[in-house]
């Protein structure tokens, strides 16, 4: 909805998702005269972006064409801690 009434004053959207149930707001966007770029992976098994929602977009980006310029090294990750194990209040 927000997507649509912001529809005169942005001309181009960018949707990071490979949900096909996005098709029909880039359809709606792209009958007002918008563009619509879709982000997302056919990388992955089973690919982590809908047909129908990458044929309707006006430009389709693959991830992973992105991992140079977005992507960290593993060594750069900091170390996650382990999350602490819940407590069930019903034991005390």
């Amino acid at each position: 909805v927000d997507a649509l009434e912001l529809a005169d004053v942005v001309d181009h959207y960018v949707i990071f998702s490979g949900d096909g149930d996005f098709r029909t707001l880039v359809e709606a966007l792209q009958r007002r005269g918008r563009k619509v770029s879709i982000v997302s992976t056919m990388a992955s098994q089973p690919p982590m972006i809908s047909d129908d929602l990458r044929r309707q977009a006006d430009h389709f980006i693959d991830l992973m064409s992105l991992k140079n310029e977005v992507g960290r090294d593993p060594s750069e990750r900091p170390v996650r801690r382990p999350e602490p194990a819940e407590v069930d209040e019903d034991e005390y």
